[in-house]
């Protein structure tokens, strides 16, 4: 049974940071590119970031650039990210997204929100 669980998030003051984690089972984890997305209330879903299967590639959407931080490690089949310098336009939905040609897995998602 395929999962992908995200935990981490929760409330922060803008500037605050916080590090999401995306634990995987029911799969090979290192074969697959792992990405977080997010979505706003009204808002479509968007990417945020990509990592590729062994961690040497990744790619970040320009709203986040500088201050997200996508990493994986595969012996513990997980993904993270990493937010610093959080801003109240971060607060979302954030899901955990497994893709490997036509076989695609979702995590459930963990909302986090930015707020004073």
């Amino acid at each position: 049974q395929v999962q992908l669980v995200e935990s981490g998030g929760g409330l922060v003051q803008p500037g605050g940071s916080l590090r999401l984690s995306c634990a995987a089972s029911g799969f090979i984890f290192s074969n697959y590119a792992m990405r977080w997305y997010r979505q706003a209330t009204g808002k479509e879903r968007e990417l945020v970031a990509h990592i590729s299967m062994y961690g040497g590639s990744t790619n970040y959407a320009d709203s986040v650039k500088g201050r997200f931080t996508i990493s994986r490690d595969n012996a513990k089949n997980t993904v993270y990210l990493q937010m610093n310098s959080l801003k109240p336009e971060d607060t979302a939905v954030y899901y955990c997204h497994a893709r490997r040609d036509s076989n695609v897995y979702w995590g459930q998602g963990t909302q986090v929100s930015v707020s004073s």
